[in-house]
């Protein structure tokens, strides 16, 4: 029981950090296994772990499956023969099976909204239903007050120079510049570049991109740091309202947690992947 209070705590300190990270538990076991049904293990993004599955060969393996999974954005199902005479088993002299589910828990969306205009008011009203946390910044005080974004976790005067001085890059997972200038917007895009490690999406027209993808150049960012923005932003929907617009950003933003469903054979629908050790083909 203590073990189960420590992963649960473990797993909210990671959700609240906006941290995402791999669950791994014992779904089934048959005959002799270290790992009974239930237990398990959270494996965070540097490969770090708490609890256990069984240890050993087991273990290494389904940390591997893990890391898979923060990879890939998506967890599975694996069998494992605990029998080293059998074909395709770990090194383990236990003789019993486990099937393991591995899954991926994503770093809860917590999004920085540069620019407290009418997209970005849409938008707020959007993100509370979906508990997906926000925090608005603009360097115009009378647009960011708490009577236009009431449900902001914050909000902040800033000057696109100021922003990653107020916030913690770390905790936010988007940010998206929703400005009415173009030159602060691009302002923010370059202390953002340097500073800011996840996803940052812009609203543009085609020239206005193109002029500032060649102002970054010519500021000395490389092709691959500028793909990095992302723009125009939002599922492409045909959005032309800031509420049509904020909708799309919404889509966008729950696309990036849930990757696309796999489309599995009828016939194989009941199966679990069937693990093959290291030194098996």
């Amino acid at each position: 029981m203590n073990t189960d209070r420590k992963l649960a705590r473990e797993a909210v300190r990671l959700m609240e950090m906006r941290q995402p990270f791999a669950r791994a538990t014992v779904v089934r076991a048959v005959g002799s296994v270290p790992g009974k049904v239930g237990a398990s293990m959270i494996v965070r993004a540097d490969g770090s772990a708490i609890g256990t599955v069984g240890g050993a060969a087991l273990e290494e393996r389904v940390k591997e499956l893990a890391a898979q999974a923060m990879r890939e954005h998506r967890g599975d199902l694996y069998h494992f023969d605990l029998a080293k005479w059998r074909t395709g088993g770990l090194p383990s002299l236990c003789g019993g099976s486990v099937d393991i589910a591995v899954e991926f828990v994503p770093a809860s969306p917590n999004l920085l909204l540069w620019g407290g205009g009418h997209v970005a008011h849409a938008l707020s009203q959007l993100l509370p239903g979906l508990e997906f946390d926000h925090s608005v910044a603009d360097d115009r005080p009378d647009w960011v007050g708490g009577d236009r974004f009431p449900h902001a976790d914050r909000r902040e005067v800033a000057s696109p120079g100021e922003l990653w001085d107020r916030f913690d890059p770390a905790s936010f997972t988007h940010l998206y510049l929703l400005g009415y200038d173009a030159m602060k917007d691009l302002e923010v895009l370059s202390v953002s570049l340097d500073r800011f490690p996840n996803y940052i999406g812009l609203i543009s027209s085609a020239s206005k991109r193109a002029h500032m993808f060649a102002t970054l150049r010519e500021r000395g960012y490389n092709a691959s740091t500028i793909a990095r923005i992302h723009a125009p932003v939002g599922v492409p929907i045909g959005a032309q309202s800031p509420a049509e617009i904020a909708v799309s950003i919404v889509a966008e933003v729950i696309q990036s947690t849930h990757p696309p469903a796999r489309r599995t054979p009828e016939r194989h629908r009941a199966t679990v992947k069937e693990h093959v050790g290291p030194h098996t083909a």
